[in-house]
């Protein structure tokens, strides 16, 4: 995290610092927030803190007007799922919900502050013909029809092709499982489905705690290149403070649970950033644990320069060379650690080939 990106980060960590930023700080403090997605959570750090009314008011505003807007997000999350499970009605498919939606449904501390779109659903693989079939008939329709988009989700990866409703534009992802089959690494659904618990008489059920946190690790640190990475590190940070609060057993639980789900990688990392970046309040027998994991080539002792460079909100007009160069990176990591080498090799050369043509048309 360069200097100029500091002052957002100590608004992280400690929000009762930002009563004493200076208006240039602020600026800057409001520009990273909103270009990261980051305003409410902001909001609700300083509402928590109770700072409100020391702030100058235009940013008191912007902030109380970035609140109501992920209140807004949440409210339209809800009615959402109340659509999903009427266009599921009848069926005994388990239904989990994961990442944004499962923390606005169960109203988890990671909820507040959290711009929530989409959807992501997990359901049986035996199950997808179904769940599609239904949701088509309820409005749902695939975002892409290009006819390989279509190939490359059902034969390599972890969902259906995303869905977005004709009439309202939301957008629903549907998985079978939470990485790709093809990858470095295969949790087994299974385990997931058997932990998950119910959200209250909703329908839907949620994954268990630490499987909810070694989710957001995975997606993370496993399949993406960590652009818009802060705000999950923020949710993994939440979660840490919630959970081992809130959840008996739940850091003697993390550790053996990543080495059953195989994301021991993913745990050894989220665990790094989030120490490291937010202060998280982790026992050092947790940390010692996921220590010991440590992974060879760029996942291993290159991750370290390109996350920072990654994971740094970007504070000028654009992005910055080191940034992007960072983000292409990640982005092959990911890519390394979704498909063997030549299925990755396929997939790259086709979508070169693709954006090629895409500028000379």
């Amino acid at each position: 995290m360069g200097p100029a990106a500091e002052p957002f980060l100590n608004a992280i960590r400690e929000p009762e610092n930002l009563a004493a930023l200076a208006p240039q700080q602020w600026r800057r403090v409001l520009r990273i927030a909103r270009r990261t997605a980051l305003h409410p959570r902001v909001g609700e750090f300083v509402e928590k803190a109770g700072i409100a009314e020391r702030l100058p008011l235009r940013v008191d505003e912007q902030l109380r007007a970035a609140r109501l807007l992920a209140q807004h997000h949440h409210r339209l999350l809800g009615w959402e799922l109340g659509r999903i499970r009427r266009a599921l009605a009848g069926t005994t498919i388990p239904r989990v919900l994961l990442k944004g939606a499962a923390y606005v449904a169960a109203d988890l501390p990671a909820a507040q502050g959290r711009l929530a779109d989409d959807v992501d659903l997990l359901v049986p693989r035996e199950s997808l013909g179904e769940v599609e079939r239904l949701l088509r008939q309820w409005g749902w329709e695939p975002l892409s029809a290009d006819e390989y988009d279509d190939h490359y989700y059902r034969a390599w990866m972890h969902e259906l092709p995303p869905l977005r409703h004709r009439e309202r534009g939301t957008v629903l992802d549907v998985h079978h499982t939470i990485l790709p089959p093809t990858g470095r690494v295969h949790p087994d659904p299974a385990l997931l489905f058997q932990a998950s618990r119910p959200i209250g008489d909703s329908g839907y059920r949620m994954l268990a705690p630490e499987d909810m946190w070694l989710h957001c690790a995975a997606h993370l640190f496993q399949d993406s290149d960590l652009s818009g990475g802060l705000r999950d590190l923020i949710d993994l940070d939440l979660m840490l403070r919630h959970f081992g609060a809130t959840e008996p057993g739940f850091w003697e639980r993390l550790a053996p649970r990543a080495e059953q789900l195989q994301l021991t990688g993913p745990l050894h990392y989220a665990l790094r950033y989030t120490v490291g970046w937010l202060n998280t309040p982790v026992p050092e027998a947790v940390r010692r644990q996921a220590s010991r994991v440590r992974s060879g080539g760029i996942g291993g002792w290159l991750m370290d320069p390109l996350a920072r460079q990654a994971l740094a909100p970007e504070v000028g007009d654009g992005e910055s060379w080191s940034g992007s160069m960072a983000r292409r990176l990640l982005y092959l990591r990911a890519h390394w650690l979704r498909m063997p080498p030549g299925l990755l090799l396929r997939h790259l050369t086709r979508k070169a080939f693709r954006a090629a043509r895409k500028r000379r048309t």
